[in-house]
């Protein structure tokens, strides 16, 4: 197994390694990180939690010259909260440089005024942000790129989602002519595909494979809702044992409040994440989460992916992702994490029903689970109708009738009668078809005979 020191990396680099407890990369920072101190565009295609992270800014904290003011990579991701964590990582590789390395940190929500004043006096050499706030700075803030020569682009497919393609476009075109570019993303669509063609100069293609879509260590469990109040349910199954921090997920920013009200209602801790929520009310709940202030966080897929809490014990589906399948695995993913154990449960309804079968194609494994009397136990396959079910073949109606008869009083020789029955049936069958197929035979050479007259 490669180790870091390997890599031969700038010595603080490895001691920042150390300060986290790293010690052999994952497979995805072991196939790339070669790659990108070669200077080469690379598309990195793995999972949430694969460490992906480290696998750019490792090779971009090598490359730096600190000697420079002057920007010299940008990193671009589509949310607020990735773009945190990015810069937390960011923040504890620099740490343990000898010399200052300035990172700035643009999102939106944050004071653009203030930003731009500070560029006009220095420019950073690492810039981390959402590319809405980013294009603003270098369209009209005097943020300088063109000195820059790497970029990345993290969560790409998410990136698409949220509409920002086109604005990361603007950003790359801003660029000197020799950019190294590096795209992350756990799937790669289409019209990803066309803007790579756009920029890149023969990329390294690296599809990490995964042994199973959701971590061995995690227990993904799927309860039935028919016939329960859905709030009640929730509330049950977070009053189950200790949970030590439990992310709950739904659809849209109306069922969060509603279930966030109810849950506080019930006397829990709860803190609310979604789009709705203030940018610097929702960076000091994030603060707060990871501070373990709450014991229990209900959110939209906005934070699927962009949370990243050590000792998540349970996530709770309160439904399952419409817009797209794949935040399942991102939802799920919050837990389980660095070979911890954790446990997902999936809420779902009878109309449901499709969604659920499209997860299990996509390899997704699920146990059945019920609530009884305060504890979770195992319960029936809901399909066990199907897979039970025999396939009869139809019967003739002669041999309907004379099995309906069996509801009668069965006289002596009833047995042997259906058996004899049978056979002159299958005789009766044999008899037809052998005249059959003597006509058209028949019939055969009379065409013929008259095709050579």
């Amino acid at each position: 197994m490669t180790q870091f020191s390997e890599f031969h990396l700038k010595p603080f680099i490895l001691n920042a390694l150390d300060d986290l407890k790293f010690t052999k990369p994952t497979p995805v920072q072991e196939k790339l990180i070669p790659v990108i101190l070669q200077h080469r565009d690379v598309v990195g295609q793995s999972a949430t939690g694969s460490g992906k992270t480290h696998a750019f800014l490792l090779p971009i904290f090598n490359d730096i010259d600190r000697k420079i003011d002057e920007v010299q990579a940008v990193i671009t991701t589509p949310s607020r909260e990735l773009a945190y964590q990015i810069l937390d990582a960011a923040k504890q590789l620099a740490k343990f440089s000898p010399d200052p390395i300035s990172i700035g940190s643009y999102v939106g929500g944050t004071d653009k005024k203030r930003q731009e004043d500070k560029l006009k006096k220095e420019q950073p050499q690492l810039i981390v942000g959402t590319p809405g706030r980013v294009w603003d700075l270098i369209k009209n803030g005097g943020l300088d790129v063109h000195t820059a020569s790497k970029l990345v682009i993290d969560e790409a497919d998410m990136t698409l989602d949220m509409g920002f393609l086109d604005v990361v476009d603007h950003i790359a075109a801003s660029f000197g002519k020799h950019v190294q570019m590096m795209v992350f993303s756990a799937t790669i669509p289409q019209k990803i595909t066309v803007f790579l063609k756009k920029y890149m100069d023969n990329p390294v293609i690296e599809e990490i494979p995964v042994s199973s879509i959701i971590s061995p260590t995690i227990d993904n469990w799927l309860i039935s809702t028919k016939g329960q109040d859905k709030n009640q349910l929730i509330y049950h199954l977070l009053t189950i044992g200790e949970p030590y921090l439990v992310l709950i997920f739904a659809n849209t920013r109306k069922r969060v409040e509603e279930l966030t009200e109810y849950l506080r209602g019930q006397g829990l801790k709860v803190a609310m994440v979604h789009g709705g929520v203030k940018p610097r009310e929702r960076k000091q709940i994030m603060k707060r989460i990871k501070n373990l202030d709450f014991q229990f966080v209900v959110a939209t897929d906005l934070a699927a992916r962009g949370i990243d809490i050590e000792g998540v014990s349970q996530v709770i589906n309160d439904d399952i992702p419409t817009e797209d399948l794949e935040f399942f695995i991102h939802r799920v993913g919050r837990t389980g994490r660095n070979g911890m154990s954790g446990t997902s449960i999936t809420l779902y309804s009878p109309d449901e029903e499709k969604e659920v079968e499209e997860l299990e194609g996509m390899g997704i494994h699920f146990k059945p689970k019920a609530l009884k009397n305060h504890e979770i136990v195992d319960t029936y396959d809901r399909r066990r109708r199907q897979t039970h079910r025999k396939k009869r073949e139809k019967l003739d109606p002669t041999m309907i009738g004379l099995i309906k008869k069996k509801k009668k009083k069965i006289k002596p020789g009833y047995k042997r009668q259906i058996k004899m029955s049978i056979s002159r049936k299958e005789e009766m069958d044999r008899r037809v078809s052998k005249r059959e197929e003597s006509r058209a035979k028949r019939k055969q050479r009379k065409q013929s005979s008259k095709r050579y007259k």
